[in-house]
């Protein structure tokens, strides 16, 4: 994958984020350090209004944060323009949605190498053959979205995150539009993603499900980390949500 060294691919200092002004201000964030480390997937959990989006959104340069620096790669990015924060995501990062995000005239072969598309990029030779195979999607090519199932529309979502080796991959419940066996299997898929391509990935969910995929766990609350665990199952991470509410 893109990037270099064996240090974390992310790394966030003292985030802090804060929405409005005055007696009104709503702190998102408040002094969040965290780094990411590669080829793991990271679990981001809490309560709704925990921070977890606004969290993922800093980190993946699509909101600025009120204060602390976020480096993607080994680039500070809280300082880049526009233009330059567009060409490194485009460079480093991609994004799985819950709600697929699908260009709805495009088919599924057109959908998944639409980054390469954007970038003006050749893709290397078998690579969208191999990812198109490994996502279960080789008879679906010539389908558009709303030929497809849910399932399958987020299996294109995946393919086209991964087509072009991001440096890190951020899903947003990446589940929570699906039934449950969909899900587990799109789980199962980002998982293997991370142990077979050495994909480095972000997932922000509510589901302790989708975090016991997950290498490690972080807990939010208040904007705030407030626990970590390493791999462990969904009655743990259950747990640890039922001592934060509490």
């Amino acid at each position: 994958m893109n990037g270099n060294g064996d240090g974390p691919v992310v790394v966030a200092s003292e985030i802090a984020r804060r929405y409005g002004q005055g007696e009104t201000a709503v702190d998102a964030l408040r002094g969040v350090s965290v780094d990411i480390e590669r080829a793991r997937l990271t679990a981001v959990m809490g309560p709704s209004g925990s921070g977890k989006s606004t969290l993922m959104h800093i980190l993946a340069g699509l909101d600025k944060p009120t204060s602390g620096t976020v480096e993607v790669a080994g680039t500070e990015i809280t300082t880049l323009g526009d233009n330059d924060l567009t060409k490194l995501r485009r460079q480093h990062i991609g994004f799985v949605f819950q709600f697929f995000n699908l260009l709805p005239m495009l088919n599924a072969r057109e959908n998944i190498t639409l980054p390469l598309t954007i970038s003006g990029e050749k893709p290397e030779d078998g690579w969208v053959d191999k990812i198109v195979g490994d996502v279960g999607l080789s008879d679906r090519l010539a389908h558009r979205p709303s030929e497809l199932s849910g399932g399958q529309q987020q299996r294109v979502a995946i393919a086209r995150a991964l087509v072009s080796k991001p440096t890190v991959l951020f899903a947003d419940e990446p589940t929570g539009n699906l039934d449950s066996s969909t899900g587990n299997e799109i789980l199962e898929l980002l998982r293997r993603s991370v142990d077979e391509y050495g994909q480095t990935m972000v997932m922000v969910t509510h589901d302790a499900r989708a975090a016991a995929m997950a290498h490690r766990v972080l807990f939010l609350a208040d904007g705030q980390i407030v626990r970590e665990l390493g791999e462990c199952n969904a009655h743990q991470i259950l747990q640890v949500l039922e001592e934060i509410a509490a």
